[in-house]
């Protein structure tokens, strides 16, 4: 086993149960993942307290599974980690008081980890379906996900420095809800994706927010743009989940034209923020980044030029445990640990100006 041991790392913080072993940050030996999106589908968003209460459900008989892939025992553990935030504050501590118990019971340290980084970190994780190169330093980090949307310069390890973020929705947030304005099931980024890509006209045209010279992000004009179109084009009759007022060929032109506009501005603030600072290598984490065409959108401009582009395989960019391992091994080596004392965290913050 590589330096610095096996991690048991928790992670709940949203709607995803996920617990993994990782060797050194980088091997993963289980990772396994309790999902809750069909629970929450039919009511087109996250329900606080259904995803706590499915956490309490699922964490025993996830642990159980990722002990079986692994094939370890308790003496090969090094420590326990575990997500204290951001995220939702009773899923959190579903998380945080199973990770007490397991170190309390165990003699095992605690390593406390933001879920932000853990997104991050998931881009050193060894990939065993292709070869993907560790990023160098310094980078530039684009996390987008339901919750958060922002850019980090990374000069170091754990080293960060925020360079923007949302002043208002999330990309996800605003994938989600207008995915719902159009009648599609959550989640809506991979909905809209799905449509998009059927459009056999690309001419719609949705408002970009570049807020000036700023690498901050806004979403919130845009959904109001679709929204308002929405709205005039079925007279008001609005959608549900599931079930449009538009024709399936508007709902794909709509759907080509909201995903363009939040990608454009994705892809132009991260390359040229990756420019202003000499990046060797761009870093693209969270949920989001699962979508193809913001991958590939991403990843031929950074080619271009002249950097690459990291990003994990679609199920690391999700909530998973293995993130938080990966993450954890950093902060384990750096000395990080908490008491039985550790508390959620719900605004977490990953780095400041």
């Amino acid at each position: 086993m590589t330096a610095g041991g096996l991690i048991l790392a928790v992670e709940s913080s949203c709607d995803e149960t996920g617990i993994a072993i990782v060797d050194g940050g980088k091997t993963i030996l289980a990772n396994v993942v309790a999902s809750q999106v069909a629970m929450h589908a039919a009511m087109g968003g996250i329900v606080p307290e259904v995803a706590a209460r499915a956490h309490l459900r699922w964490i025993v008989p996830v642990l159980d599974e990722a002990w079986a892939a692994a094939g370890v025992g308790w003496d090969d553990i090094a420590a326990v980690a575990v997500t204290n935030g951001p995220g939702l504050a009773g899923s959190l501590l579903v998380g945080i008081n199973f990770a007490k118990t397991l170190a309390y019971v165990h003699a095992k340290p605690l390593v406390p980890v933001n879920h932000l980084e853990g997104h991050l970190y998931a881009a050193w994780l060894a990939d065993e379906t292709r070869e993907v190169a560790e990023p160098l330093f310094p980078l530039v980090a684009l996390i987008v996900s339901g919750g958060h949307t922002f850019l980090v310069e990374m000069t170091d390890h754990l080293q960060y420095r925020l360079l923007g973020e949302t002043v208002d929705d999330a990309a996800g947030e605003a994938f989600d809800k207008v995915g719902r304005l159009l009648g599609l099931p959550y989640p809506g980024g991979p909905a809209i994706m799905k449509a998009a890509a059927s459009a056999t006209r690309q001419d719609v045209v949705f408002p970009r927010a570049w807020l000036g010279d700023s690498f901050d992000f806004s979403f919130s004009g845009l959904k109001t743009a679709a929204r308002r179109t929405i709205a005039t084009e079925t007279d008001g009759e609005g959608t549900s989940i599931g079930e449009s007022a538009l024709s399936e060929d508007r709902v794909a032109e709509l759907s080509y034209g909201f995903q363009e506009s939040v990608v454009d501005v994705l892809v132009t603030k991260t390359l040229r923020a990756a420019r202003q600072v000499g990046a060797r290598s761009v870093v693209l984490g969270g949920g989001v980044a699962a979508n193809r065409v913001l991958r590939d959108r991403l990843a031929d401009g950074a080619a271009a030029a002249g950097f690459p582009l990291v990003v994990p395989r679609p199920s690391l960019c999700t909530d998973n445990g293995a993130m938080i391992g990966a993450a954890a091994s950093r902060r384990w080596a750096a000395g990080a640990r908490a008491g039985l004392d550790l508390d959620a965290r719900p605004s977490l913050p990953l780095a400041r100006r």
